[in-house]
């Protein structure tokens, strides 16, 4: 089955973290679909966004317990991507800058 770029990108992460990371190391962190590889995570962002990509890390965060008087309920696991840009690409725009 193809995914669609947007089926991967679900949302940008922004965070201040997010953020100083996208500032000072030219990098984009994305929320994305749990199952999609580094190489589905490239391609995509390349697509949507039209620059080239140098490298993509990801991280899994396993989703927490939580509760609501006495039943108990559990979020689920989502994906995070970190994705470096090559030197010289014009940082996309979104978020909360001005």
């Amino acid at each position: 089955m193809i995914k669609s770029p947007y089926q991967i990108l679900q949302k940008p992460i922004i965070t201040e973290k997010g953020l100083d990371v996208k500032e000072r190391a030219h990098t984009l962190c994305f929320h994305v679909e749990r199952h999609a590889t580094k190489s589905e995570i490239k391609t995509a962002v390349q697509q949507v966004f039209k620059v080239k990509v140098e490298s993509v890390h990801t991280a899994v965060y396993h989703g927490k317990m939580r509760r609501r008087g006495r039943t108990f309920g559990r979020r689920t696991d989502w994906k995070k991507a970190y994705v470096k840009l090559r030197p010289g690409e014009k940082m996309p725009e979104y978020g909360l800058e001005g």
